[in-house]
């Protein structure tokens, strides 16, 4: 089996997860973090891309088992950065911010899955 979407969602994590190892200041900036914070959150940026690698590192399988638990991991990640990262954050515009991103994120997730199980 394809599974063409969940492929490329994976792709995109994958790319999002380098970027979040290369680049790990991006999360306190978007968080608008207290410099007292930067550093906890570029461990966590960092922790994100360690985890989004591997779990599309497991859409490369052919195993559709393995695929299913990938897609099924990526979807709870972005549900729990969602409640973590709006969590650190007093502002609602951040909070809006950052839920619209992982929300958005687990959606498509959701729907690449969906989309791949029914063909």
């Amino acid at each position: 089996m394809q599974r063409p979407l969940s492929r490329m969602m994976g792709l995109a994590t994958s790319a999002y997860g380098v970027y979040a190892l290369v680049r790990p200041g991006h999360l306190a900036r978007a968080l608008d973090a207290a410099p007292s914070e930067r550093r906890s959150l570029e461990r966590l940026a960092r922790t994100y891309g360690v985890r989004d690698l591997a779990s599309s590192s497991l859409l490369l399988s052919s195993d559709p088992a393995l695929a299913r638990a990938a897609m099924a991991l990526r979807i709870v990640g972005d549900l729990g950065d969602c409640a973590v990262l709006t969590a650190t954050t007093t502002d609602p515009a951040v909070r809006r911010k950052v839920a619209a991103v992982t929300l958005g994120w687990a959606v498509l997730n959701a729907a690449a899955w969906w989309a791949d199980e029914r063909h």
